[in-house]
């Protein structure tokens, strides 16, 4: 069936409550999780701040995201799940085209990944980098909701 799990990661409860799901499913399966990490660079923070400032920010992201994905391999380690971790710098464009071109570049033949569920103005305002991933994908997604009580943990 499944033999590689793309899942992406950012920290938030929601993208917690995919990660949880896919190790399940992988290790039902016997498959490798590839989590992703996506540091998304938007050109309005390197507008606003002066280079040195930016650079520190940028360098503190991408720490931030190896801690993260470190925790996430952990965390598949502890329930027998193998894994790969890949981050990747964004600077401009949509975290969705990349995380469907790493699912390509990875072979992977399933993303895994939190959604927000997100309806009306909200959904409009931010975006659904989900509801993109599932448009464009050429493999088969799994989108995992949280559950209405941590609605707000977010």
């Amino acid at each position: 069936m499944y033999k590689r799990i793309l899942v992406p990661i950012d920290g938030s409860v929601t993208a917690n409550r995919g990660l949880e799901e896919a190790i399940r499913l992988a290790a039902g399966l016997q498959a490798t999780l590839v989590l992703l990490h996506v540091v998304n660079e938007q050109p309005a923070v390197l507008e606003t701040t002066s280079a040195v400032a930016f650079d520190e920010t940028r360098r503190q992201m991408l720490k931030d995201g190896d801690r993260l994905l470190g925790d996430a391999s952990l965390w598949a380690l502890d329930a027998g799940v193998a894994s790969e971790a890949v981050l990747k710098e964004l600077i401009g464009g949509r975290v969705a085209d990349t995380i469907v071109a790493e699912a390509t570049r990875t072979a992977c033949d399933l993303i895994v990944m939190g959604t927000h569920g997100r309806r009306g103005m909200s959904r409009l305002v931010l975006g659904s980098d989900a509801e993109l991933v599932v448009r464009e994908s050429p493999v088969p997604v799994m989108l995992v909701r949280r559950p209405p009580s941590e609605a707000s943990s977010d």
